[in-house]
């Protein structure tokens, strides 16, 4: 699982970087691209981090910013789709999707490694 996880999210992030050449010169939109690419990006790295966590509420701690970092993500991408200024905004739907399963996913985790620290 922490395998499969950990590719999900570097496929996320990858195609989060991927969608650039959809995104016109608008300084708005290159300001919200570039804050959505080191959040996505950024989820990818500290889940790596997470995966040397030295106690439970350091795991607990570093899956918190993790989905921490995909909820600023994906209000990045809802304000790129809303904006409509995106010729292909398809591409941008579908990484909102994923972002919102992985936040999903996350939010199960954390709910469930505080449980057992009780």
């Amino acid at each position: 699982m922490k395998t499969e996880l950990q590719k999900r999210l570097v496929s996320f992030a990858v195609k989060s970087i991927m969608t650039s050449k959809f995104i016109p010169s608008d300084f708005a939109i290159r300001h919200l691209y570039g804050q959505m690419v080191r959040s996505s990006t950024s989820s990818a790295l500290n889940y790596g981090e997470a995966q040397t966590a030295e106690t439970r509420k350091d795991f607990i701690h570093k899956l918190g910013i993790v989905l921490k970092e995909l909820k600023e993500t994906e209000i990045n991408l809802q304000m790129i789709i809303q904006t409509g200024l995106c010729e292909e905004n398809s591409h941008f739907k579908e990484n909102l999707r994923e972002c919102q399963e992985l936040i999903a996913i996350f939010t199960a985790t954390i709910k469930t490694a505080k449980s057992k620290v009780r």
